[in-house]
């Protein structure tokens, strides 16, 4: 009962007394952002060379409202967020690296008038929301529509959605690669295995350096790309289930969409617990097809990279030295107030 109630109000994911220091990330624009127990950090290399960094305090809502912990209930919280703060840092991370920021259009300055928010807040919301029409259209209505003709010609409502399952993972794995082979995303996703490298360093204990951190693989078992997988795959078995098995495209699409937060959640408990999992063949075998995407979704990094995410990771972990010191400015907001606003906030 009590490892039961642990599960069921997430305590199992809080750290305990004595257990390492976890953190994770993304990669962004010419640079990184690293969570870590406190703050949230996002370093990028401007066109000049240097490293500039900005810092919040972590918002936890688990803390305030307990049932955002509970099953289910808590991949989807974590996602919703993950998916705002990636929007919002990746925006953030453009402006930082010295790219000019996009200009709010006459709708976006409308809307914000009538809901009296920012006209940047517009432009976040309406990036997630079509981030997430593309996401659901191309990896779960596209593969859908192809499973109601495939009905047509198959009885079997397992092979079926295995069919579909199939169809979802193999237009999931085009897309990646195709990305890759943007020369912009190759960079992204060369800074993806620089926050890698450090995440591993930090967990072995070793000194946050480049020399150190370069020793590590690139492939980590608790990246957003397993995550991706895990929801292709656990998607196979709840929509096998519990999702209609009608020949009627807009009744399967309905019973798919109304299930996703079911996949989300328990795809989220699954990517947290092979985090945390001791390692033998069965929990080796369960990681190995997200470690195998990742090989798409990140790339070697050169050092100037690593220096960028130790940097991030360093200044999540509110360690000192964590940004480098330039000659003509200060290194941090912290140390010299104001003009410093470009390295920390």
């Amino acid at each position: 009962m009590s490892k039961f109630a642990d599960w069921f109000t997430g305590r199992w994911l809080k750290p305990k007394e004595g257990d390492p220091i976890r953190a994770g990330g993304q990669a962004v624009m010419e640079g990184v952002m690293m969570r870590g127990p406190k703050y949230t950090a996002v370093a990028v290399r401007t066109p000049s060379g240097r490293i500039v960094a900005k810092r919040k305090e972590n918002l936890k809502l688990s803390d305030k409202y307990p049932f955002f912990a509970w099953p289910i209930i808590r991949g989807v919280v974590n996602f919703v967020i993950m998916l705002w703060q990636g929007t919002k840092t990746l925006m953030d991370s453009a402006e930082m690296a010295g790219e000019e920021a996009e200009e709010p259009s006459a709708f976006e300055k409308k809307a914000a008038q009538i809901l009296h928010i920012k006209p940047e807040d517009v432009m976040l919301a309406a990036a997630v929301i079509l981030a997430l029409v593309l996401a659901i259209g191309l990896f779960f209505m596209l593969p859908t529509a192809i499973e109601s003709l495939l009905k047509r010609l198959i009885e079997s409502k397992v092979v079926v959605n295995i069919l579909g399952g199939i169809v979802r993972i193999g237009v999931f794995l085009l897309y990646v690669f195709l990305v890759s082979k943007q020369k912009d995303i190759h960079r992204v996703f060369m800074y993806h295995g620089a926050e890698h490298k450090s995440v591993f360093c930090l967990e072995n204990g070793m000194p946050l350096t480049v020399e150190n951190a370069r020793t590590f693989s690139r492939l980590h078992p608790r990246c957003g790309t397993s995550f991706l997988v895990i929801v292709m795959v656990i998607s196979i078995f709840i929509f096998t289930l519990l999702g209609s098995d009608s020949g009627n495209v807009f009744a399967r699409i309905g019973s798919r969409l109304l299930l996703l937060p079911v996949v989300a959640g328990i795809s989220y408990d699954v990517l947290q617990w092979l985090g945390r999992a001791k390692d033998n063949k069965c929990v080796r075998a369960l990681k190995w097809p997200g470690l195998m995407v990742q090989r798409i979704t990140t790339a070697e990094p050169d050092d100037s990279m690593l220096e960028v995410a130790l940097a991030s990771l360093k200044y999540a972990l509110d360690m000192p030295d964590a940004i480098p010191v330039y000659d003509d400015e200060p290194r941090s907001a912290e140390d010299a107030g104001p003009a410093a606003e470009e390295n920390a906030e």
